[in-house]
């Protein structure tokens, strides 16, 4: 994972525990935490079987979930959508990003070779959130059946000067809606 993505969470005022990717939702829930955040990582989402199952659970159960990266690509997985390897991957620190809530196109930062393939998710599980501006792979999804949402790219990477941080914000008004505080 991504220090800063810890930090970013820090500095909002959350206790963060850090786990093993693996950890099953019974374990998560004798943790007593109040949300997840899936950090990014390597390789082919779909490999990664246990951790797809893992999220399923842990979707069932309503807990918020926020995705980034390969998070979003699991998430994506657990909800039954499908991932696809690019041909080229977006790589850099200049990737325009439209949030299509917001109308507004930012900077970011992505390092990235599979996406989630936007319309293997049903309209009624999520919608798409984010869109590149360079292409038009899926770059964030709300979920609806559960309490969470994904991007492909790395807010807590500040490509420009914290524009996409107002995503963890969101993350933890996910949280005061569900539990009351973070």
């Amino acid at each position: 994972y991504k220090r800063n993505i810890r930090e970013s969470l820090r500095t909002r005022g959350c206790d963060v525990v850090v786990v093993p990717a693996k950890t099953d939702t019974e374990a998560l829930l004798r943790l007593k935490v109040e949300g997840v955040v899936l950090s990014n990582g390597p390789g082919d989402p779909s490999e990664n079987t246990e951790v797809i199952q893992n999220l399923r659970c842990l979707t069932a159960v309503g807990m918020p979930v926020m995705g980034i990266c390969l998070g979003h690509q699991l998430l994506a997985l657990a909800v039954g959508g499908s991932t696809q390897k690019m041909p080229y991957g977006h790589r850099g620190s200049n990737q325009p990003v439209i949030d299509l809530s917001l109308g507004r196109t930012f900077v970011t930062t992505q390092n990235h070779g599979y996406e989630v393939v936007a319309d293997s998710i049903p309209p009624e599980i999520g919608t798409i959130s984010h869109i590149n501006a360079n292409s038009p792979s899926c770059e964030g999804i709300t979920y609806h059946k559960f309490p969470g949402f994904s991007v492909q790219f790395h807010p807590e990477a500040c490509a420009g000067p914290n524009d996409t941080a107002y995503l963890f914000d969101r993350f933890l008004g996910l949280l005061d809606a569900e539990k009351g505080r973070c």
